[in-house]
């Protein structure tokens, strides 16, 4: 099966959200410096358990992750400090701000990000007993992070429009003029952009360009994220979809009437790639042993039974099987991919999806 770790070189879009440093007049410098220190005693004061606090940059979304940091702050003490965006807009948010990021953690939806920070090394080393509580396949082989949960690509389907059949064994069959008109991607969503990436790894920009122009020339329909294919293939409106395994299960989870199936391709094939979503510290940090913390919790058997049951995602910490109802996956062999010689990393795939005349 083929397997997605991260991806090295990336070259990423510029941020609107980025901030710029001020400088302070000379002689206001004195009253600056006394109210900052002021300041920074009144937060130490005000914010943080007796135990710490850790500030997180997620790229996983609120009502993924929320929860079980929730649960965090309530064993252990130690509060969190939230700020939710786009994977990559986040890691580019702490390159730019560099030695003076707030950021301690950094939770990435997208391989890619946590491969980017790497790279222009903006992530400390983790200790060998925190590497050490997920296999090796999981894991970035100089330390820097690990992978606390893992998805797979499906097809997501309405079995009242699309008869077994039809149901496709590779991810090319989807150009075929059958699948007119009735299938969903979501090109602006990371995962599907991830993809986009192992498939120009595995088989190249040319062949990767020309499957893209080819779902274009079938009419392919376009949505903002996972969640609202699902919902469309619920609804009748588009009878195919490609999604992460897990929104279709939230979906019956939420509505058991809910009529969505997820078909898995064939062992081997593009179409079912496996995604492992990292969890590193940010270099320089002086939290180190709160974010430590965090890390090992998310690793730790309630994170991952939460990650397992309650998001449906794949835990990848040793003993921890998934829900029931997902089909077995092995992340064995997950790390197989070599991207460092990738030219243009994620920026390429994002122009090649918009030159093909996609558009999230």
């Amino acid at each position: 099966m083929i397997s997605l770790l991260y991806v090295f070189g990336v070259a990423w879009l510029h941020s609107d959200s980025m901030r710029s440093a001020t400088r302070v007049p000379n002689r206001l410098l004195p009253a600056t410096v006394a109210l900052a220190a002021l300041t920074a005693l009144t937060a130490a004061c005000s914010s943080g358990g007796e135990n710490g606090s850790v500030t997180i940059y997620s790229g996983r979304t609120e009502d993924l992750i929320g929860p079980i940091l929730e649960d965090f702050t309530a064993e252990t003490g130690i509060d969190v400090e939230v700020r939710y965006g786009d994977s990559a807009d986040l890691a580019l948010l702490i390159e730019e701000e560099g030695d003076r990021t707030p950021a301690d953690v950094f939770l990435s939806q997208s391989p890619g990000a946590v491969g980017f920070l790497e790279a222009a090394g903006r992530l400390a080393e983790l200790p060998t007993d925190v590497l050490d509580l997920v296999p090796a396949s999981v894991r970035d082989d100089e330390g820097r992070w690990v992978g606390f949960s893992g998805r797979q690509r499906v097809l997501v389907y309405n079995p009242e429009l699309v008869a077994a059949g039809e149901l496709p064994t590779s991810i090319f069959e989807l150009t075929d003029p059958s699948w007119g008109g009735r299938l969903a991607i979501a090109p602006a969503n990371s995962s599907f952009q991830d993809f986009v990436t192992t498939m120009r790894a595995e088989i190249g920009d040319d062949e990767t360009g020309q499957w893209l122009e080819g779902l274009v020339a079938n009419d392919v329909r376009s949505y903002p994220k996972n969640s609202a294919i699902v919902a469309a293939v619920g609804r009748g409106e588009v009878a195919a979809g490609l999604v992460n395994h897990y929104y279709n299960f939230r979906a019956l989870d939420e509505d058991p009437q809910h009529p969505g199936l997820n078909h898995q391709f064939a062992v081997d094939d593009l179409g079912g790639v496996l995604i492992v979503t990292g969890a590193a510290i940010v270099e320089g940090t002086d939290r180190s042993a709160e974010a430590e913390q965090l890390v090992t919790w998310l690793l730790g058997e309630q994170a991952q039974r939460y990650f397992a049951d309650e998001t449906f995602e794949y835990p990848l910490a040793p003993g921890v099987e998934p829900a029931v109802t997902i089909p077995p996956a092995s992340f064995a062999e997950v790390g197989g991919i070599d991207y460092d010689q990738l030219g243009g990393g994620l920026e390429a795939t994002r122009d090649l999806i918009t030159s093909a005349g996609l558009e999230g």
